[in-house]
């Protein structure tokens, strides 16, 4: 890890331990080198740094195009390992990236649901991760995050100390669907991009939440 990214993830580390008393559940599953792509369901802004604490390998994030045009943030964002992407995540120089950095052997965090849930439940998924996974050779590690929408969803303007709690499913591989893409019509392999998603989709819906979870009083 770089210096500023190594401060960054301890801190955050300490925070979640301290106010949210965070649990992290079989992070060894996530590969330690090479290229992956931690798919996880979407409650709270907490959700990327949660997810990013857990294993001990740098992470590359996602972050809106705008905030990179202050010098200070920018710097900051970047040695995080920051994509720039537009406002819905879909450009193609943030696609461009995001499968540049795979290639490289990256590790990076996408939310197939595309936005925050608005009730807690898991929503509905985006064929955009589909897209990646099929163009890209990157196993897919389903990640649930649990009790960031009671601690900090859209309903709240200030963090609760809430239990919280990360999940990490075993690696998925899509080969199988990479080479039926590779010679398929385009109609069907925009079904193949939304089956890709639907498949992480019922992984992540599988790690259950933990029975343990507390909230403070």
């Amino acid at each position: 890890m770089k210096t500023s990214y190594f401060l960054g993830w301890s801190a955050f580390r300490f925070a979640f331990a301290a106010y949210f008393r965070a649990c992290y559940y079989n992070s060894e599953r996530v590969p330690a080198q090479g290229p992956v792509i931690l798919a996880a369901n979407h409650a709270s802004y907490l959700d990327p740094p949660l997810v990013g604490t857990g294993v001990s390998r740098p992470i590359n994030y996602l972050a809106r195009e705008s905030l990179f045009r202050f010098p200070i943030i920018s710097w900051v964002l970047r040695s995080w390992n920051a994509v720039p992407v537009d406002r819905d995540g879909g450009g193609a120089a943030g696609l461009r990236t995001i499968l540049n950095r795979l290639l490289e052997g990256g590790a990076i965090i996408l939310f197939p649901e595309g936005t925050r849930t608005h009730d807690g439940h898991l929503g509905s998924s985006r064929s955009g991760i589909g897209l990646i996974v099929i163009k890209s050779t990157a196993p897919v590690v389903p990640v649930r995050v649990i009790g960031t929408h009671e601690a900090y969803g859209r309903h709240r303007s200030f963090p609760r100390p809430c239990r919280i709690a990360v999940k990490y499913g075993k690696p998925l591989s899509f080969d199988k669907l990479r080479t039926e893409a590779a010679i398929s019509s385009k109609a069907r392999t925009k079904e193949i991009y939304q089956q890709v998603t639907d498949e992480i989709m019922e992984n992540i819906a599988r790690l259950e939440p933990c029975q343990d979870k507390e909230t403070f009083p």
